[in-house]
């Protein structure tokens, strides 16, 4: 189910036309290893995996292919 994750965060940002380097500055890092991530090459990290939910409005169980529902949670007050 891992492959889930990768094409999840490459059809998220192809959807809203974003390039790789964009996602790379928001994430603080080289485009090199943000495109490893898409391509499976390289494990994404928690911290990133949260900040990616953050930057496209999604659950981070969507982006992990535990759903198929991609509303976040509700934050508590």
């Amino acid at each position: 189910m891992i492959w889930l994750y990768f094409r999840r965060i490459h059809d998220l940002r192809e959807d809203q036309d974003i390039k790789q380097k964009a996602v790379a500055e928001y994430l603080g890092m080289d485009p090199t290893v943000y495109r490893r991530y898409e391509k499976g090459v390289r494990s994404v990290p928690v911290d990133v995996v949260i900040k990616l939910a953050d930057y496209y409005k999604v659950s981070t169980d969507y982006l992990l292919g535990r759903t198929d529902d991609p509303t976040p949670p509700q934050k508590s007050k």
